[in-house]
């Protein structure tokens, strides 16, 4: 199962406590050291889209802490940074963040476009001053320190947004997951029930990620079934395989539904680029194909007939496919 959505606190390391600390003889004077300063936090661009799933167990993390000075005005030693690796298309909107002048709503979005993309988004704490740092003429023994300071905790929603080449959309039950897994090497539950898919299955073809999106129903743009938690993932696909089942009993019924809800969502994606495919068709007669082809012509002149069972065509519709990019 893919996660999509979740809430993670991110902190930056705590600044390591200054030192106090005298020299060896009585004449030697204040010689604790600083301590270091904590560690940032950063995310970067992955091309593993199921790295959201690392969400579901843990939801706080920290970079390293910076460790306390020590004598002879040593420094301590910075806190190792923190990196985590998100899928390429998650955005990360702020909630919150917490700082030393107290808590505070920011709203900074960063969104991951390629894997090259790298942003920091918790600093460290800066490391207390050592006793070494309070010396003067007026004051040639303190005897404190400072603890050091805590990083920047921010709170974020992220969310993925897939960014796939296809996306298989359809009513539940269109035969989208068969059709997955006949294009691509992935293993999609399998279900003759309604909302069998509950979140995106991905496939790859030759290099090309195919996701099959979870069935949708009237209403879904209102948040009715799986809603709207996976219409927005269709926004980011290049390609459109609108699954038709020929078993329906209103062929033209289901593709304008579907069509409706996209448009509901989000008038751009009716302008993208769409191959209606006729699923199912050896569980009907020849007559109801040819009969159920001709309606769907009418409503788009793109239409393929497809059969899990048939070789020949899964590979006829591999090439198809991939010529639509």
């Amino acid at each position: 199962m893919l996660m999509d959505k979740a809430e993670i606190v991110i902190s930056g390391g705590h600044g390591g406590a200054g030192k106090v600390s005298f020299g060896k003889t009585e004449t030697s004077g204040p010689d604790g050291g600083n301590g270091g300063d904590g560690g940032d936090f950063y995310v970067k661009g992955s091309s593993n889209l199921t790295l959201l799933n690392q969400f579901a167990t843990e939801q706080n993390f920290a970079a390293h802490d910076g460790e306390p000075g020590g004598q002879n005005q040593r420094t301590g030693k910075r806190g190792r940074d923190f990196e985590i690796l998100l899928p390429v298309g998650t955005t990360l909107t702020e909630i919150s963040t917490e700082r030393q002048e107290g808590f505070v709503t920011e709203g900074q979005t960063y969104e991951i476009k390629s894997i090259e993309d790298r942003f920091l988004v918790a600093k460290g704490g800066l490391g207390g001053r050592g006793n070494w740092e309070f010396r003067s003429p007026r004051r040639t023994t303190p005897t404190y320190a400072q603890s050091g300071l805590p990083g920047e905790k921010r709170k974020f929603l992220v969310e993925l947004k897939l960014i796939a080449d296809f996306g298989l959309i359809g009513l539940p039950n269109a035969g989208k997951s068969s059709l997955l897994n006949e294009l691509t090497n992935a293993k999609a539950k399998i279900g003759n029930f309604a909302f069998t898919t509950l979140s995106p299955n991905l496939g790859n073809l030759k290099g090309h990620i195919i996701a099959d999106i979870p069935g949708l129903i009237e209403g879904a743009h209102e948040g009715k079934g799986l809603g709207v938690a996976f219409l927005k993932h269709i926004e980011k696909v290049s390609v459109l395989l609108h699954c038709v089942s020929a078993e329906s009993s209103d062929i033209k019924r289901d593709y304008e539904l579907i069509r409706r809800e996209l448009g509901e969502y989000n008038k751009t994606l009716l302008s993208k680029k769409e191959l209606v495919l006729l699923t199912k068709t050896d569980t009907v007669s020849p007559e109801i194909v040819e009969e159920q082809t001709k309606i769907l012509k009418k409503l788009n002149k793109n239409v393929f007939t497809i059969s899990i069972h048939d070789y020949e065509q899964i590979e006829l519709l591999k090439t198809k496919v991939l010529a639509l990019l």
